[in-house]
């Protein structure tokens, strides 16, 4: 079908060569947006018409021709506004120019055509506001037909893929990006005010250090040497604190070669922030601030909705403990076990599965608190003093042995940002990145590998330093209701469109579907429910069910 239509575009693109009309224009030059045009004249009577000549442009959203009167929905930038055609005064108007000119827009012209237009203002009897058109130029004939229903798209797979599509349909898609843009902006302005400034770092580096996760592998020709994609800005920005800046920070993409689920992808966007001389209750001070300053900016208000749950930004947030949260929701008090077998058993007696890999008692906490506590933080909270074993790159606590000077912002169930006091002692960096390195040679992928250039800097000196670090796209989840962080980034990262399912097993015991593609690539879907796979099975459509019920709710891996 849209072949078709493609082929009678294309007919219509040779018809307006040789009318002499280029279908695809070189510019165009507005005197108004469609916005503009109805906040001006919001106050214009049913059937008043003034006298003032306008040029707008935009996509033609929808046709309604009726003989010698046509009534187009042009939408620009700015919102939609209706162009008013009589053939009268489109004759009149552009006599000298085509003397068949509103026979040629209804005959040529297709919804998704991009027009540009001038003329009059007129409200319509019907009480319409209008631009009452005298001439109007061609400036890009479309040769895809918009979707069925242009005022909105609800294929989410096509949503995602073909983004442009996307956006020219669903207005709140738009609205979602122009306070992404917004919200950086902010973060930046508020930053310059604050005294700091942005310093771009390394993209490809030769170690991937500064957090724990897998990287993208690279390899650069003419070096003869591997190179890794950034996952975290965080050992350059210290090297530049060690230089002498003393407030620093960068916005950009990071890349984690891991599973992608509603709240990651694979390359997101963070800003690291370092502050000399500070620690991790001055970078408690500065998130609070940053995040309400841009909020109030951007939305105008600290009481926000969230996918139906109500959060109050207004500060100041609450303090606590892990292990006090921990307790909170658990009745344990992790301090109290001699052994980590001991702490085990007592995790499995509260419902926490998965804990195989927990080699202390640090890690355990952490695995009680992502399992019982993390979903349950809705309203801002900053969980504090951490686990050393889970945070390599941080200050031991000034009063707790066995944690950390660390917290991570919850919002909505999930973390939003983290922060250190960070570690400057270059003796007990060495010890915990060779910890590291050790856990990366036994076959930890996401483990960090000891970067001696930074080992070198630190032993230079570096001042007492906080740092944080906050997830944009979460951010911008919140603050824009996205329920997926495909929502909130622009092109997120998608399989292959032509992927279809060969085959799939299920291990009940780990709860992994495991789903070969016809193109032989093998994913693991993490944490599916046994009832889920079984209604997999005898769903009618596998792929029906599987691109419903799992491919957008359950994080995985890539296997093969």
């Amino acid at each position: 079908m849209s072949e078709d239509i493609r082929a009678t575009r294309l007919e219509k693109v040779e018809q307006l060569k040789q009318l002499g009309m280029n279908p695809y224009a070189y510019r165009w030059e507005s005197t108004h947006h469609a916005a503009e045009l109805q906040e001006k004249y919001a106050d214009l009577s049913s059937g008043e018409e003034v006298d003032v000549e306008v040029a707008i442009a935009g996509r033609i959203l929808a046709r309604r021709v009726f003989g010698k009167l046509a009534f187009f929905t042009l939408q620009d930038e700015t919102g939609i506004i209706q162009i008013y055609l009589d053939k009268n005064k489109v004759q009149e108007g552009m006599a000298d120019i085509d003397p068949n000119a509103f026979d040629h827009l209804k005959q040529l012209t297709d919804a998704g055509d991009i027009l540009g237009v001038k003329g009059s203002i007129k409200r319509t009897e019907k009480g319409e506001l209008s631009v009452y058109v005298s001439q109007y130029t061609i400036l890009t004939k479309s040769l895809l037909p918009l979707p069925d229903k242009w005022h909105g798209l609800t294929d989410v797979e096509k949503r995602y893929r073909q983004r442009y599509v996307d956006l020219i349909v669903n207005p709140e898609v738009r609205q979602t990006f122009r306070r992404r843009a917004q919200i950086t902006a902010g973060i930046r302005r508020y930053l310059d005010q604050q005294g700091f400034i942005e310093i771009e770092t390394p993209v490809l580096q030769s170690e991937a250090g500064g957090a724990d996760a897998r990287p993208f592998i690279t390899y650069h020709n003419t070096l003869e040497m591997d190179l890794y994609l950034r996952i975290a800005t965080e050992l350059h920005l210290k090297r530049l604190i060690v230089g002498g800046f003393e407030k620093v920070f960068e916005l950009g993409r990071i890349f984690r070669n891991e599973g992608v689920s509603t709240r990651h992808n694979p390359e997101f966007t963070t800003i690291e922030i370092y502050q000399a001389y500070a620690d991790y209750n001055d970078m408690m001070a500065l998130t609070e601030a940053l995040i309400t300053t841009v909020a109030q900016e951007v939305l105008g208000t600290l009481q926000i909705s969230y996918q139906g749950e109500d959060v109050d930004l207004t500060p100041p947030w609450r303090r606590v403990t892990m292990h006090d949260l921990v307790q909170e929701k658990t009745g344990l008090d992790v301090t109290q076990f001699q052994t980590v077998e001991e702490a085990i058993a007592a995790a499995h007696s509260v419902g926490v599965e998965g804990l195989h890999e927990c080699k202390s008692i640090g890690h355990l906490l952490n695995e009680l608190f992502e399992q019982k506590v993390e979903e349950t933080l809705i309203q801002p909270t900053f969980v504090i003093d951490y686990p050393v074993e889970i945070s390599p790159l941080a200050k031991p606590h000034r009063s707790k042995p066995g944690l950390v000077e660390r917290f991570e912002l919850f919002m909505v169930g999930r973390e939003t940002a983290n922060s250190f006091s960070e570690l400057t002692d270059p003796i007990d960096q060495r010890q915990r990145l060779e910890a590291q390195a050790a856990r990366k040679a036994a076959g930890d992928l996401e483990a960090q590998g000891v970067d001696e250039d930074f080992l070198t800097a630190l032993e230079y000196g570096m001042p007492p330093t906080g740092g944080l670090g906050i997830g944009i796209d979460r951010l911008v989840m919140l603050l824009t209701d996205c329920a997926s962080i495909r929502d909130a980034i622009a092109f997120p990262l998608l399989k292959s469109s032509s992927s279809f399912i060969k085959a799939f097993d299920y291990k009940a015991e780990t709860q992994t579907l495991s789903v070969e593609f016809d193109n032989g690539s093998i994913y693991n879907y993490r944490d599916v429910p046994d009832g889920v796979y079984q209604c997999l099975k005898k769903a009618p459509s596998v792929g029906q069910f599987f691109n419903t019920y799992i491919k957008e709710n359950y994080g995985f891996d890539r296997v093969v």
